[in-house]
Parts: structure tokens; C-alpha cells; sequence
């Protein structure tokens, strides 16, 4: 609906809480970057890298940029927007994605919503690799917890930091993007998926 016939799904609220987390983050990194050092949490996590430096990084960490990669398969461009990539001692980019949660559970990549996070690094490693990057098929989740043991709130939020791996397999992209290539091209609307809420609220709409 939205590549075919220009409407979109209904828009939700940003999530503000959570950008501020990504972008100090992100300010922390670079400070890391310029100097060439490993953060304190890979040292405590054992991931022998250090953050990568690279001219384009703003660029591939803007949201409304990205990394683009135009598959001549498909004439498609397949755009990813990282938050960051550290690279190892082989040269090996290793992609990083930051999540920001409020949870009393332990932390893990197991839960069905977790799927979609997995998902979205293999696509990243797929452009990287695509591009002519060296990317290792590991890539790392820096999860942010906030905390909420505090006695008070006193205007601030405590964090507990942790990392989490993910060895990546990009196999199905490509297929999938020729699989989108050929309902981009067709005349039908595809069938809706039983998971999807978007579409179960447009079925109730209907009857009312």
C-alpha cells in the first residue's frame, strides 16, 4: 500500500525517551573513535574491537540517510540506518545495534519480538557486505535498561548497560528482495498476514 499506491499505515509517536539514549551513546562511541580505544563495556564483555572510524559514519547513522545499496537484480535501493560498527583486529566490521528497554527480566534475543532485531542486523550485514565491507558474521545489541529500584525518581534515569550477540545469517535477503520486486510489480494486493495489527484493525473497521 504504501510503495504501490502511496498510502501509508497510520503513523505512531516517536519514541523521544529512547532516541536520547541512542544519540548519547552514539556521543560516548566517538569519543572512543577519535582516540582509537575500546569502551570499558567491550573490555567487560570481551569483544576485541574498538569503535570504527569511518568519513561516512553521520551519514550511515542518519535515519533519513542511511547505507544505500541499489541491488541490479531488482533495481531496488535496500537502505539501512546503523547506530554503530566497531571493527576487530582482522579489519572486520562488526555491526552494532542499541536498544533501550525497562525490564525486571534478564535480558535475551529468545522472546518472539527479539526476531525483528535479529532481522534487521542481518540486513545491515548484507549492505556492508554488499558494499565491499569485510563484515564478520557476529554483531553485538548494546541493551540499556533503565533501572527502577531507585527509592526516587530525582529527575534522573540509572542505566545498566550489557551486551548481547547475534551471529547473523543474510541468506534469505536476497531472495526476499526479488520476493518484494515481484509485489511491487503485480496488479494484486497481497494477502494479509493473521500476525499483522494493521490489518486486523482494517477488517473491524469495515463491519462497523
Amino acid at each position: 500500500m504504501d510503495r504501490k499506491l502511496g498510502i501509508a499505515r497510520p503513523s505512531l509517536p516517536g519514541w523521544p525517551l529512547n532516541s536520547a539514549v541512542d544519540a548519547l551513546l552514539k556521543k560516548e562511541f566517538d569519543l572512543l573513535r577519535k582516540k582509537g580505544e575500546a569502551h570499558e563495556l567491550m573490555k567487560k564483555y570481551k569483544v576485541d574491537a574498538i569503535p570504527y572510524e569511518h568519513p561516512d559514519m553521520d551519514i550511515w547513522r542518519d535515519n533519513f540517510k542511511g547505507k544505500e545499496y541499489l541491488h541490479e537484480g531488482t533495481n531496488l535501493i535496500i537502505t539501512g540506518a546503523i547506530d554503530d560498527i566497531w571493527v576487530n583486529p582482522k579489519k572486520e566490521l562488526l555491526i552494532v545495534d542499541y536498544k533501550s528497554t525497562s525490564t525486571e527480566a534478564e535480558i535475551s534475543l529468545e522472546d518472539k519480538w527479539k526476531q525483528g532485531y535479529k532481522r534487521q542486523m542481518e540486513i545491515y550485514q548484507w549492505i556492508y557486505r554488499k558494499s565491499g565491507f569485510k563484515v564478520n558474521d557476529t554483531g553485538y545489541f548494546v541493551f540499556a535498561n533503565a533501572q527502577k529500584g531507585r527509592d526516587k525518581f530525582d529527575g534522573k534515569l540509572e542505566f545498566e548497560l550489557s551486551i548481547l550477540a547475534h551471529r547473523g545469517d543474510d541468506s534469505w535477503v536476497e531472495p526476499t528482495i526479488f520476493e518484494i520486486k515481484k509485489v511491487l510489480d503485480s496488479d494484486n494486493i497481497p494477502y494479509s498476514s493473521a500476525t499483522c495489527e494493521f490489518c486486523a484493525y482494517r477488517r473491524s473497521s469495515k463491519s462497523i
